[in-house]
C-alpha cells in the first residue's frame, strides 16, 4: 500500500516542476540566442551602415589553415529588377576594398551606383517582364575563413557570392 502523501509535500513537488519548466524554457531561450543572435567575433570594429547604405556580413564555412589557399571567393554586386527577358542587361557598380583603420582588416564597398546598360535587341510585341538578377562588376578575393567578409552597399542593392575552388590536380607546360 503507497504512503498517503501530505499536501504539503504536493505543493512541493508543484512548485519543481514549475521551476524545472521554467528553467528549461529560459535555457531554451538563451541557446536560441546564441544560436540565432550570434555575431561574428571578429565583427565588432566594423561600423554600422552609415545613413543610406546597409552592412552585408558573410561568415565562410571554417576551412583548416592550409586549405584556405584553395579556394576564392567571388563577390557579386547587383540588383533584383524586371527586365524584357531577351537583352542581357549589366550594372556599372564595383567593389572596392577599403582598409579599416587601426586594425589591418578589409572590407567593401559598391562605387560607380546603380546605373544599368543592356544590349539592344529588338523585344518582340507582347514581351513579358522577366524578374532578373542584375549583377555589376564581381570581385574575386581570398577565402579567409578566420574573418566576416563586410560589404557596405547603397539600400537596394544585392550580395551574392560563390566559392570557387582548385582542384587538386595541376597540369605541367611544355616548355617552347
Amino acid at each position: 500500500m503507497p504512503y498517503p502523501i501530505h499536501p504539503y509535500q504536493l505543493k512541493n513537488e508543484a512548485n519543481m516542476n514549475t521551476k524545472a519548466n521554467t528553467l528549461f524554457i529560459a535555457s531554451a531561450v538563451l541557446l536560441t540566442s546564441f544560436t540565432f543572435g550570434a555575431e561574428h567575433p571578429e565583427l565588432k570594429p566594423f561600423p554600422k551602415a552609415k545613413e543610406g547604405m546597409e552592412r552585408f556580413v558573410i561568415v565562410l564555412p571554417e576551412k583548416k589553415r592550409g586549405e584556405d589557399a584553395g579556394f576564392k571567393v567571388e563577390l557579386i554586386p547587383g540588383k533584383t529588377m524586371m527586365t524584357d527577358g531577351v537583352n542581357s542587361y549589366f550594372m556599372g557598380a564595383s567593389l572596392e576594398p577599403q582598409n579599416l583603420k587601426g586594425w589591418g582588416y578589409t572590407y567593401y564597398e559598391i562605387k560607380g551606383g546603380g546605373s544599368v546598360g543592356s544590349t539592344l535587341i529588338g523585344v518582340p510585341p507582347g514581351q513579358p517582364k522577366v524578374e532578373k538578377f542584375v549583377q555589376g562588376k564581381t570581385l574575386l578575393i581570398r577565402y579567409n575563413s578566420r574573418l566576416p567578409i563586410v560589404i557596405y552597399a547603397p539600400k537596394g542593392f544585392e550580395i551574392r557570392y560563390r566559392i570557387w575552388s582548385a582542384s587538386d590536380k595541376t597540369q605541367k607546360a611544355k616548355r617552347g
